[in-house]
């Protein structure tokens, strides 16, 4: 039996991270999390780029985005979709999903679905607890192994590993800045 699985080396990686603003309270303690996560396991600060979106529901189409720019070897979803009184919440939750799974499918890169879906405030309160089970840093750290999975899988394929994004987002970077 030949068994893969992917380390949590991210030394040299860059990820993209989308991050929605309504339920800020919950969203950038998971964002805070996550980023510290990353650090930790060896990811530059300029090797990771956060885009705000209003909303859970605008996700996708950022996330999407930043999968196909192959800027990043990874992309990092976070939002709290918290249930209410009204239906609004399966149309959110299923759409956001669906879309996030849509994106990592059409370019073929780890795009992580760290979004929350709870039932109540103290629910999304929780699983953003630094001292807890924060998911921010989960999304980070599964990001790291899907990117190490996926490298793994090419080699396999190919016989030598992928290049990292990083020279892309380095090259896009200059061009932007001569632009201005």
């Amino acid at each position: 039996m030949k068994l893969r699985k992917g380390s949590q080396d991210a030394t040299g990686l860059t990820f993209g991270l989308v991050a929605s603003k309504f339920n800020k309270f919950v969203t950038s303690r998971l964002l805070t999390e996550c980023v510290k996560a990353l650090s930790k396991a060896g990811v530059a600060d300029d090797a990771i780029e956060v885009v705000r979106v209003p909303g859970a529901f605008e996700i996708p189409l950022v996330a999407r985005q930043l999968a196909r720019s192959g800027r990043f070897d990874a992309v990092i979803c976070l939002g709290a979709v918290i249930r209410g009184d009204t239906p609004h919440f399966e149309y959110i939750s299923a759409e956001v999903s669906r879309g996030v799974l849509q994106a990592s499918m059409e370019s073929n890169v780890p795009v992580i679905f760290g979004v929350l879906t709870t039932d109540t405030v103290a629910q999304a309160i929780e699983r953003a607890d630094p001292d807890k089970l924060n998911r921010g840093a989960d999304a980070a750290k599964t990001a790291i192994e899907m990117v190490n999975v996926m490298r793994l899988l090419k080699r396999d394929v190919t016989g030598d590993a992928p290049p990292s994004a990083a020279p892309a987002r380095r090259a896009g970077r200059s061009t932007a800045r001569s632009k201005r």
